[in-house]
Order: structure tokens, then C-alpha cells, then sequence
């Protein structure tokens, strides 16, 4: 019983290993090896120069990893969009030339900078952008994103940028190109400078202030600082191009050089003014109440009273700076008369001119 038992189990096992054989899967075709067309092109143009942004593939078009690539293409034409094909080849980078993996989530980009063909065109002309990623075969899924750039001039890079300090702030000066005196502008096309800060070597350059009407000689001034610190300027010319068609792009011409300004603050507040002495006594102490007109610079720390009376020295009469412009001097004696003066003080010690004197005494 039990030997029947067991060649029954052996056959059925056999039973189905061979309907399973019978009936293999569908085969899948083997990889055409091409990789999957980028899809985040970018440009910027600075000057002549245009930068392209790319994140190479790392799959195939059939979702397979992407183990064998060639060359990648850079691709430009000239009014001509979209692109069919690939006109111009601007450069093919090797395999070796793209970035590697780093472990990050996030893949690594591709940089490359390109020279504009022309940069003289009407605001319709336009450069056209794509790249193409071959395989070992050379074979491609096409070209990527394609990406526009207008072929509008740009302005020379002003010169002679310097700067002098003043109480009001940095006073910028530097020489452009009066744009309303370039000839053969196409028309949509307008230039303007933009004048650049940031705080010494610390991040990236901040558009400080738009110059529109830049004639040859160009002053400007910067009275948003902080004293005692230092910072970097540039100035750089701007592009726009606007149309009917298109919503206006605009983009940046070369730098001007860089200047290194430290604001150190040598500039006293101005001279106080208005200063009036009246007595006061009638049934009380006698004294003299001083007032004069408020200084407004965002630095002053305060003021100092002064008082010299005839065949004495002067001598201050506050024993702090005082904060608001008044003072109520106790201390006179009737009978003689003051000569009274203000000064301003800066919250970095620089002191103003004297106020004009005034006198006043107590009657005996």
C-alpha cells in the first residue's frame, strides 16, 4: 500500500513540472540601450556667454538602467524652433566628461558654457538649445527639452566704477554707455546698468539699484549701510527684450570691476541749532531751562551742555549725553551771566560743531 501511495505522489510531481515547462513565459525583447532624453535643459546668458544646466539620464527609454553611453551632444541653431535634429553640434562631451555618482540623492548636473554664435541679432532672433545622449552604438531617443535665448545686444561693461565716502553713505561713481545714444537698437530691445552689493566675501551679490538713464559719467548713492562694515559693488548692464509675442526676457552683460569699500565713519552729526536760555525762579529754586532744535541722524547717541561764565573756564554740564535737546541747569548762581553752547555726539564718539552761544542769567 504504502509503495503504491508513493509512486502515485512521484507521478503527479512529475505531472506538473511538465505542464509548468509547457508553458513558459512571454520572452522580453532585449534593451535598445537608449537613454531616456533629459527633460530639465536650462539656459541662462550672461554677457556672450550662455550657460546650459542639464541632469544626464541614468535610465533607458525602457526603464532599464542606462549602462552604456557615448557622447552626449550639445545642439544649437539660430531662429529655428523646435529643432527636428541636432544642426549644429557645438561639442560632444565624452563619457569621462559627465559627473559621476556622489552618493547624494540627488543627481549631479552637467555645466557647460557656451559662445553665442552672435549677439548683434533683432529682439526675434533667437539661439535654440538642445542635447542629445547617444549610446555606445550612437544611437539616440531624440533630443531633450529645447530651451531659447535671445540674440539681442548687450552694453559694454561700464568702467572707472570708484566711490567717496560722505555723510550720506557711499557715493558710487563709474562710466557707461548712454543707452539712449546707441545706434541700430532693434526695436523691443532697452538697456539699463543695475548696481550690485553685497557685505565682503559673504554670499552672492544683491541688485542694489536700477540706473536707467546711465549717461557717461553715472553717480549714485548708497545711504542704506551700516557703518564700520565692509562691502563689494559691481555694476553690471542689463538687456531686456520684449515683443508682442513673447513675454520680455531680460539678461545680464559683463561685470564692471569689483570695489571694496570700508565704511568707516569719520562724519560728525550736524551742528545743533536754535538754542534758547530762559530763567525760571518765582517762588521756587531758581534755575535756567535750555532748549534747541532735535538732530536727526539715525546715529546720535546724545548731546553735551556747556556753560562758561565771565573770568571762569567753560565746563560740561551733563554728566552723561543727554537724549532729548533740553537741559535745566540748577546750578546757576543769580547774579551772573551764562554763556551757554550744545554739542551733538555720534553713537561712534565723532562730535559735531558747537550750536551759536546764548546767554541768560538769574536776577539777583
Amino acid at each position: 500500500m504504502n509503495s503504491l501511495v508513493c509512486k502515485l505522489s512521484s507521478a503527479a510531481l512529475l505531472l506538473a513540472c511538465l505542464a509548468g515547462c509547457a508553458n513558459p513565459g512571454t520572452p522580453l525583447p532585449p534593451s535598445l540601450d537608449l537613454a531616456k532624453p533629459p527633460d530639465d535643459l536650462a539656459a541662462a546668458r550672461k554677457g556672450n556667454i550662455v550657460t546650459l544646466v542639464w541632469t544626464p539620464p541614468s535610465v533607458t527609454t525602457d526603464r532599464s538602467t542606462f549602462r552604456h553611453p557615448g557622447v552626449t551632444r550639445i545642439c544649437r541653431a539660430v531662429n529655428e524652433f523646435p529643432m527636428n535634429s541636432c544642426r549644429e553640434v557645438v561639442r560632444e562631451l565624452q563619457p569621462a566628461e559627465m559627473p559621476t555618482a556622489s552618493g547624494s540623492r540627488r543627481p549631479q548636473q552637467v555645466v557647460f558654457e557656451d559662445v553665442l554664435p552672435q549677439a548683434t541679432g533683432g529682439a526675434l532672433s533667437l539661439a535654440t538649445y538642445a542635447v542629445e545622449v547617444m549610446n555606445q552604438r550612437g544611437r539616440s531617443a531624440g533630443l531633450s527639452n529645447q530651451v531659447l535665448v535671445p540674440l539681442a545686444p548687450v552694453l559694454p561693461p561700464p568702467n572707472g566704477l570708484k566711490f567717496e565716502l560722505t555723510a550720506e553713505g557711499v557715493t558710487l561713481a563709474f562710466r557707461g554707455v548712454d543707452a539712449n545714444a546707441v545706434s541700430n537698437v532693434p526695436q523691443g530691445v532697452t538697456f539699463r546698468y543695475v548696481l550690485w552689493r553685497r557685505p565682503a566675501d559673504k554670499g552672492e551679490f544683491a541688485a542694489l539699484q536700477d540706473i536707467r538713464s546711465a549717461g557717461p559719467a553715472a553717480v549714485v548713492v548708497d545711504s542704506n549701510i551700516e557703518w564700520e562694515q565692509t562691502y563689494e559693488y559691481k555694476v553690471t548692464s542689463m538687456t531686456t527684450v520684449a515683443t508682442g509675442a513673447r513675454t520680455a526676457e531680460q539678461f545680464e552683460g559683463d561685470d564692471s570691476e569689483v570695489i571694496r569699500v570700508f565704511a568707516h565713519d569719520v562724519f560728525p552729526p550736524a551742528q545743533p541749532s536754535g538754542l534758547q536760555a530762559v530763567f525760571s525762579g518765582a517762588g521756587q529754586r531758581p534755575f535756567i531751562d535750555l532748549a534747541w532744535a532735535p538732530n536727526f541722524e539715525p546715529d546720535l547717541a546724545g548731546y553735551d551742555v556747556f556753560r562758561r561764565a565771565p573770568g571762569e573756564a567753560e565746563q560740561k554740564l551733563s554728566s552723561g549725553l543727554l537724549k532729548s535737546p533740553s537741559f535745566r541747569d540748577d546750578q546757576a548762581t543769580p547774579g551772573i551771566t551764562y554763556t551757554y553752547s550744545v554739542q551733538a555726539v555720534d553713537l561712534r564718539g565723532n562730535r559735531s560743531a558747537r550750536s551759536a552761544e546764548t546767554s541768560e542769567s538769574i536776577p539777583k
